[in-house]
């Protein structure tokens, strides 16, 4: 067993980290509060491995000793966890499960709360259902925006998380949301092709946007009805993105003039306020579904969240998902 002094100053992979990323490992380990961080001192050499620098995408093995600076020791597990509000982990523990075994959860997640700590919050989902199942090895196959409720996927073990990146990675993942957009898209049915780049600072914002120099990006997209109420003109459509792009769904439907009702950042500030006067709220973007093979018994697996509860503004118009 290590001392004390030995476990704050280093991490020694084992065998479930082994042929991780660096960066991905020390985020595990020291919380995605110091994320930013974390990335600066592994560029500046500042953190090394089995006392060599190595750059954050580099693969670690069973064994290898991470050294850590000063700036990152004592920042483990349980100090991340004494930030968890009561109120965090009454939410957390009230969320409907979609799906559970050995090595998968999945819960309904709603919109507003963040999925994992950092930029400006001190903990999340992720974190909560660490400490509410003393799961220590849960992480994220996927992410939802703060403002985006639906269906969550995470992995309690490494091999697992592996198994299901790789199928997202792979396109094999299938993937539905549904969103109320602004006017009345046409085609009805269509591909919507990017290529996105993130980061970008626009108006003192950081934005995403479509660049040449961006990530390809494609959702494919199906009307699934039209409204008009007091001159406004909205539509729901049903989103099937193959890239897991930040922002993609909300800046692809932005550049096809249609943009997603309520959304701060993006969508027109006239569109917003038309959006409130139906009494919408939010984002109105929910992951819906989600269809892939299980990675440990490989069998069909499809989770559903249903509707949000404050769609039901626009009930009379809903069909029956």
């Amino acid at each position: 067993m290590a001392s004390s002094e030995e476990v704050q100053s280093r991490i020694i992979i084992d065998k479930n980290e082994d042929g991780s990323r660096l960066d991905r490992v020390l985020v595990r380990r020291l919380g995605s509060r110091k994320r930013t961080l974390i990335m600066r001192l592994v560029r500046k050499g500042n953190v090394r491995v089995n006392g060599k620098r190595r750059k954050p995408e580099s693969r670690v093995e069973c064994g290898d000793e991470i050294f850590l600076p000063n700036s990152l020791r004592g920042e483990s597990g349980p100090q991340i966890m004494d930030e968890i509000s009561a109120s965090l982990l009454r939410k957390v523990e009230s969320l409907e499960i979609l799906y559970e075994d050995e090595w998968l959860l999945a819960v309904h997640k709603p919109a507003g709360m963040v999925v994992h700590g950092g930029s400006g919050h001190g903990a999340g989902l992720i974190e909560a259902l660490k400490e509410l199942r003393g799961l220590a090895d849960l992480r994220l196959a996927h992410r939802l925006d703060r403002d985006t409720s639906g269906a969550l996927l995470m992995a309690k073990n490494l091999e697992a998380l592996r198994k299901l990146t790789e199928s997202f990675r792979e396109r094999e993942m299938q993937k539905t949301y549904f969103a109320w957009v602004q006017g009345h898209p046409y085609p009805y049915a269509g591909r919507m092709k990017s290529n996105l780049s993130k980061g970008i600072t626009v108006g003192g914002e950081r934005m995403v946007i479509d660049d040449e120099e961006g990530k390809e990006s494609v959702t494919d997209y199906q009307v699934v009805l039209e409204a008009e109420r007091d001159g406004f003109d909205y539509a729901l459509v049903a989103l099937n993105p193959h890239s897991g792009r930040t922002h993609q769904l909300r800046v692809q439907l932005l550049s096809e003039g249609h943009a997603i009702l309520g959304d701060p950042k993006y969508a027109e500030k006239e569109d917003i306020k038309q959006f409130k006067k139906l009494g919408g709220k939010g984002l109105a973007l929910h992951a819906w579904r989600l269809h892939f093979e299980h990675p440990v018994k490989h069998e069909p697996i499809e989770l559903r969240a249903s509707l949000p509860e404050c769609w039901k503004t626009f009930k009379h118009e809903m069909p029956t998902i």
